[in-house]
C-alpha cells in the first residue's frame, strides 16, 4: 500500500473578527469563514494511533483563531499570517490550501461572501 497524499483539514471555521479596509468594518466586525487543508505525511499517525504523531486539528483551529483576533485591513494579510503560523508551528507540513471568506462584505450588492483562496508549498 502506497500513500499518495494526505492532509488534515478544517472546513468553514466560523469566526467573528474585525478585518476590513473601512474603519467601520474594523470597529463593528463581521462573520468570517476559514477553511484550510494542511498537507503532510500522515503515515506515522495511521500506524501509531497517537495524537502526538499527527497535526492536532484542535491546536490548528486555535492557531487560526489567534491569527483572526488580530485586526487587519486586508484579508490577504490575515491569510498570509495564518499560513506563516501554520508552517512555523508544523514543520512537517509540506503545503497549505487556505480559503478566507468575509460573509456579507460591504460592497453595495448581496453576496454570500468574498475573500481569498491561497495555495502555499514549502
Amino acid at each position: 500500500m502506497i500513500l499518495q497524499s494526505s492532509q488534515i483539514f478544517i472546513d468553514r471555521l466560523r469566526l467573528y473578527a474585525y478585518h476590513g479596509v473601512l474603519e467601520q468594518e474594523r470597529r463593528v466586525g463581521g462573520e468570517f469563514l476559514v477553511s484550510l487543508r494542511v498537507h503532510y505525511n500522515i503515515m506515522r499517525a495511521m500506524q501509531s494511533d497517537d495524537v502526538a504523531d499527527t497535526l492536532n486539528y484542535a491546536d490548528l483551529c486555535q492557531l487560526v483563531v489567534s491569527q483572526m483576533k488580530q485586526p487587519s485591513a486586508l484579508l490577504e494579510h490575515v491569510a498570509g499570517r495564518i499560513a506563516m503560523a501554520v508552517f512555523d508551528r508544523y514543520p512537517q507540513a509540506t503545503a497549505l490550501d487556505l480559503t478566507l471568506t468575509k460573509e456579507n462584505p460591504p460592497m453595495g450588492v448581496l453576496c454570500q461572501g468574498a475573500g481569498v483562496e491561497l495555495h502555499f508549498t514549502k
